[in-house]
């Protein structure tokens, strides 16, 4: 049975930042909250670390409290299984990584990265150790993991190409990854319904619970980066060309995607 070990943040220190991302980014700067990408990454850090205390009630808000079943159920329809070694990318308060601790039992392990400390000192999982560092640079060796997770962190990237490189080398051969998105639905009606609920009710309602004026303006920038996300086929071309197989995506409500692939096999 492999030892379990108190949660704990190791620094890392962030790689040197570049004016524009190599590869494909997720979308074009949001001029509203950031200009380039200096801004953007530290735009992403203060915005995080200042609402981490408030960030898991508004989710439980915004999701009406469904979050964690759909979480468990995305991580079973990936293949997550009993004794897995688990990598969270862009963990936050880790509410997928305790999702990931209830299906792979107790010779399992979760290791969390995400850049922002103050996320991940809300996490409080006694059973995951938490790495700070971002997507694109990874804190982790080559082939050291069985299945790579992150949950709606693609839209706050740099570089997904870059990100994706990195999902494929930690993994060992025939490893697993699943990334689960918000993208804009596809009817007209469903988006405004959508983009009015995240903007204005949301926001509206984080002022309410929380003491953070941050609060609102994060709920405002998650829509704001899943109106201008690149679509779901080119979410799929990248993984592709990254060097991922058996390459495929499932859709919840038209709202929740779950892209999914596998590394190849050792020849």
């Amino acid at each position: 049975m492999a030892a379990r070990h108190n949660a704990r943040v190791k620094p890392i220190p962030a790689p040197p930042s570049r004016d524009e991302p190599v590869g494909l980014a997720p979308h074009a700067p949001l001029t509203r909250y950031y200009h380039d990408e200096e801004e953007h990454l530290r735009f992403l850090r203060e915005m995080f670390d200042g609402t981490a205390p408030d960030y898991d009630r508004v989710e439980r808000m915004l999701a009406f409290g469904t979050g964690p079943w759909y979480r468990r159920q995305a991580l079973r329809r990936a293949g997550l299984v009993p004794g897995m070694e688990v990598l969270d990318v862009g963990t936050g308060t880790g509410l997928v990584a305790r999702e990931a601790l209830t299906l792979i039992g107790p010779t399992g392990r979760v290791t969390g990265v995400d850049p922002s400390a103050g996320m991940m000192a809300q996490a409080k999982l006694a059973d995951v150790t938490l790495l700070q560092g971002r997507a694109e640079d990874l804190p982790c060796g080559d082939a050291t993991t069985d299945f790579v997770t992150m949950g709606y962190a693609l839209r706050h990237l740099s570089d997904f190409d870059r990100a994706l490189s990195e999902f494929l080398r930690v993994l060992r051969p025939g490893g697993k990854l699943v990334i689960l998105e918000i993208t804009k639905p596809r009817g007209r009606m469903a988006t405004l319904a959508l983009k009015g609920y995240m903007r204005a009710v949301v926001p509206m309602a984080a002022r309410l619970v929380t003491r953070s004026a941050d609060t609102a303006t994060l709920w405002r920038y998650y829509w704001d980066t899943i109106e201008a996300c690149i679509p779901a086929e080119r979410v799929l071309d990248a993984m592709r060309r990254a060097g991922f197989i058996d390459v495929g995506h499932y859709v919840e409500l038209g709202l929740f995607y779950e892209y999914t692939a596998r590394k190849p096999n050792a020849a």
